[in-house]
């Protein structure tokens, strides 16, 4: 592995400006096509932010950029920069290796995230469009935080990014992204309540939508997202439990349903 470490000095007031920019642009740009942000990081005078992402290699990083430069997404960047004015003052980057053995330093881990295919009593299904994946649209979720069951996460994820309250009925899938160690827990459910709103810093369009297999590539572009929602629309759901041990303890379950009982919702 090598780490390419991205060095932005900026005014500090254009924090903002920058970080949507990063999340519109930037970001969607380079793990379309591969990379990996290892993480992200502004000084105590907000004028300097540093950015390191991870590659198997200095020729995988080339081609990445490649790509990136002949993007239809790297031109609306160019534009968006002109409109803006200068977002950074200077940027430099360098290239980083690990001085460590694998696993040396930290053991295997992976990312846990939820997302929920929620209906209303129109049958129209909740979508939402995130600011770092502006491309497509997809049913909401994010990432599980510690201490938190994958019930207890959903919940959080789609209240905070659409202002819904739901009930979930159950588990229709679970999909592994080996490319960024993503494992994500699809759950099935209804709107019970709340005003659609979207979440500043993460969705910029929030709303029901008429989704049939028909249709669907015209609002989800990308096929990991298609893929989990066709399989939630079908409604084929897994158990679920979350418990504490010694002594055990049944914090929730999610049966498995029938055919005729999920017919009967």
């Amino acid at each position: 592995m090598i780490y390419r470490r991205k060095t932005y000095k900026i005014k500090p007031e254009k924090l903002d400006d920058f970080n949507t920019f990063f999340h519109t642009y930037l970001y969607p740009n380079q793990m379309k096509y591969g990379a990996k942000l290892v993480g992200r990081w502004v000084n105590e005078m907000k004028d300097e932010i540093v950015a390191i992402w991870e590659y198997k290699s200095i020729e995988e990083y080339e081609q990445i950029e490649s790509k990136i430069r002949k993007s239809e997404l790297h031109e609306k960047a160019n534009e968006k920069r002109k409109e803006l004015g200068e977002l950074f003052i200077e940027c430099k980057q360098d290239f980083l290796t690990s001085t460590a053995f694998p696993s040396t330093y930290h053991p295997p881990k992976h990312i846990v995230s939820v997302c929920g295919y929620i209906t209303n009593h129109h049958g129209e299904v909740l979508l939402v469009r995130n600011l770092h994946r502006a491309d497509t649209m997809e049913i909401p979720g994010g990432q599980v935080e510690e201490g938190e069951t994958l019930e207890e996460a959903i919940h959080r994820e789609i209240l905070e990014e659409t202002g819904a309250t739901v009930q979930l009925e159950g588990i229709t899938g679970i999909y592994q992204n080996m490319t960024s160690g993503v494992i994500c827990v699809v759950f099935r459910g209804k709107y019970l309540s709340g005003e659609l709103r979207p979440e500043e810093s993460e969705t910029c369009e929030v709303a029901f939508t008429k989704l049939t297999k028909d249709n669907i590539n015209q609002f989800i572009s990308r096929q990991p997202f298609r893929n989990r929602t066709l399989d939630a629309m079908d409604g084929n759901y897994l158990p679920y439990e979350a418990f504490h041990v010694r002594p055990y303890e049944l914090i929730s379950r999610f049966e498995m349903k029938k055919e005729h009982e999920f017919g009967q919702n």
